[in-house]
C-alpha cells in the first residue's frame, strides 16, 4: 500500500514552483494594430475635400479665362470695326478740309497783299469822276452817226460785235486746239482745250457777242480752263487796256480759280489784285463797282462768273463782257457738298 501511494504521489522535484514566464505584450500589440485603420479612415475625407476644392477653383479659373476670351475678342472686333470707319470716313474728309484749307490760306494772303496795295495806291484828293461809255455804246453811237449824216449803212448787231476780228479769233481758238505750249510767255494758254471747249467759246463771241451764258463743262477746273483760253484771246484783243474780273462767291473757290488761272497762264501772285490783270471777288456789288472803275478810266472788264453761282445780278449785264457759267441738272459744284 505504501508502495503505491508512494507511487501516486509526484516528485518533489515537480512539486518546486517554477518562476513565471515573462509575459508578451499583447496589448500594446493590438493598440497598434488597431490604430492604423482609424488613421487611414480620417485621412480620405481631407483628401476627398481637398479635390473637391481644387476642381471648384480650377472650374472658376476656366470660367474666367472663358470671360476675358469673349471680352478680348469683342474688343477686337470694335477695334476693327473703328479703324475701318475710319479709313471710310476719316481719310477722305480729311483730304477736303486740307483742300478748303488751303485754299482758304492762299485767298487770304492775296487778300492782305491786296489790302495793302490799296492803301498804298490810296488818293486823299478826291479827283474829278468822268464817265465814259462802254466799248458797245461807242460802236452804237459810231454806227448811229452815219444814218444822221444819211448814210445808210446798217448798226452792227450784238452779235457782231467780234465779226472784224473773227479770223484772229479762230486762229488763236485753233492754236489752242493743238498740243499744249508749257513754255509759252505769261498770260498765253499753257495747256490744250478740246472741240467742246472751242465750239462753246466761238458761240460766245460769233452768237453771243461776248455777253452771256454757257453750259458748265462739267467741273470748276474744266470751266477755269474755258476761261484762261477766253483771257488770252482777250488778251490778243486788247492789250493791257482790259482787266479780269472773277466772282466766286467764297475763299475756297476762289483759291480755285486762282491756282487754275496761274497754272494755265502761267502767272505769277502779283498777277492778282486790284492794280493787276485778274481780280478775285465774292460779292457781285464789289465786282459791279470796280466794273464801273474801269469803263471809267477806259479800259474794258471782263467778267467771269463761277457756276456755283445761282443767278446773275442785273447790274453785271450792263457791261460789255461777261461769262457766266450755268451749271447742269445733275452738277455739284457747291463745295458744301463735299462734307
Amino acid at each position: 500500500m505504501e508502495s503505491t501511494a508512494a507511487d501516486a504521489m509526484p516528485d518533489d522535484t515537480d512539486l518546486t514552483p517554477q518562476a513565471p514566464e515573462p509575459e508578451q505584450p499583447p496589448a500594446e500589440t493590438s493598440g497598434e494594430t488597431s490604430a492604423e485603420p482609424a488613421n487611414t479612415t480620417s485621412t480620405e475625407p481631407a483628401a476627398a475635400e481637398a479635390n473637391l476644392v481644387m476642381e471648384l477653383a480650377l472650374k472658376d479659373l476656366q470660367d474666367r479665362r472663358d470671360a476675358l476670351e469673349a471680352e478680348i475678342n469683342a474688343l477686337s472686333s470694335r477695334k476693327q470695326q473703328l479703324e475701318t470707319e475710319l479709313k471710310a470716313n476719316f481719310a477722305g474728309q480729311s483730304d477736303a478740309i486740307a483742300r478748303r484749307v488751303k485754299g482758304f490760306q492762299e485767298y487770304l494772303g492775296g487778300a492782305l497783299q491786296d489790302l495793302v496795295q490799296s492803301v498804298e495806291n490810296l488818293e486823299l484828293v478826291v479827283q474829278p469822276m468822268v464817265v465814259q461809255p462802254s466799248p458797245l455804246d461807242q460802236a452804237a453811237d459810231n454806227a448811229a452817226a452815219p444814218e444822221k449824216a444819211g448814210e445808210s449803212t446798217p448798226p452792227l448787231a450784238v452779235a457782231d460785235t467780234f465779226r472784224p476780228d473773227e479770223e484772229l479769233i479762230r486762229q488763236t481758238l485753233e492754236r489752242f486746239f493743238k498740243q499744249p505750249d508749257v513754255y509759252a510767255d505769261p498770260w498765253n494758254l499753257r495747256r490744250s482745250i478740246d472741240a467742246r471747249d472751242t465750239a462753246l467759246l466761238e458761240d460766245w463771241f460769233f452768237n453771243q457777242g461776248g455777253r452771256g451764258a454757257q453750259p458748265s463743262r462739267g467741273t470748276r477746273p474744266r470751266n477755269i480752263l474755258v476761261s484762261a483760253a477766253l483771257i488770252a484771246v482777250i488778251g490778243e484783243l486788247y492789250g493791257d487796256q482790259f482787266q479780269c474780273l472773277v466772282l466766286a462767291g467764297g475763299p475756297e473757290r476762289l483759291g480755285e480759280w486762282r491756282r487754275g488761272l496761274q497754272d494755265a497762264l502761267g502767272l505769277g501772285r502779283e498777277d492778282f489784285g486790284p492794280s493787276s490783270g485778274i481780280v478775285l471777288f465774292e460779292r457781285p456789288e464789289a465786282l459791279v463797282e470796280r466794273a464801273d472803275r474801269l469803263e471809267e478810266r477806259g479800259e474794258v472788264p471782263l467778267i467771269l462768273i463761277d457756276a456755283a453761282e445761282r443767278s446773275v445780278d442785273i447790274p453785271v449785264l450792263q457791261f460789255p463782257l461777261w461769262l457766266a457759267f450755268a451749271a447742269g441738272p445733275g452738277e455739284r459744284l457747291d463745295d458744301d457738298d463735299l462734307l
